[in-house]
């Protein structure tokens, strides 16, 4: 969806991306967690095995805590930073902050600093439909994938804090027009 809303001129700042670069070797987010969970957390290659980390949290909702205390509070300064570099660098520019994990389990926002958005865009799918993406598209066992989906907020939390959805129910072909009425919405609101 990100990728869809950029190819139209949007900015991307994707969370997941900050993760990934805020979990490399060196980090100060990548030395917490092997801090908390031990060398059974790093790969050979000495990156961080995310499959290690999903292993313990996503079956332990003390431990999912635990990393989400430790990665949260750091993705949500740079992800501040990068918004105010993006404003400084494209003024009135579309800048879409992609954050799987916006709302938590319960349905509150996660921080204070998203209370300024313009909007909020949720995509949206059938849950049997995400288990079945993540069984298919990356290698998740069923079990994995409920417990997964299990730990964040459910469907309805989501939609509530929604001012814009988009179904993510079908195919790519048919997320084209959802994509292309999403961005004239959010270039509407600048």
């Amino acid at each position: 969806m990100g990728a869809g809303l950029v190819e139209r001129g949007a900015i991307l700042i994707d969370a997941d991306q900050i993760v990934r670069d805020l979990q490399q070797p060196g980090q100060p987010v990548f030395e917490a967690i092997v801090k908390r969970w031990g060398p059974v957390v790093v790969a050979a290659d000495g990156t961080l095995d995310r499959a290690a980390v999903a292993a313990v949290v996503f079956k332990d909702s003390g431990e999912l805590d635990a990393l989400n205390a430790i990665v949260h509070p750091a993705v949500g300064t740079e992800m501040v930073r990068r918004r105010a570099a993006a404003a400084e660098q494209s003024p009135g520019s579309v800048v879409v902050l992609d954050i799987p994990l916006l709302v938590r389990p319960g349905g509150q926002p996660i921080a204070e600093r998203y209370r300024d958005l313009s909007g909020i865009v949720v995509v949206d799918a059938d849950p049997e439909i995400a288990v079945q993406r993540l069984v298919a598209q990356r290698g998740l066992s069923e079990e994995d994938a409920r417990a997964r989906i299990a730990s964040q907020a459910d469907r309805e939390s989501r939609l509530e804090v929604a001012d814009f959805v988009i179904s993510n129910d079908g195919t790519l072909e048919e997320l084209e027009p959802q994509i292309d009425a999403c961005y004239r919405w959010a270039a509407s609101l600048a």
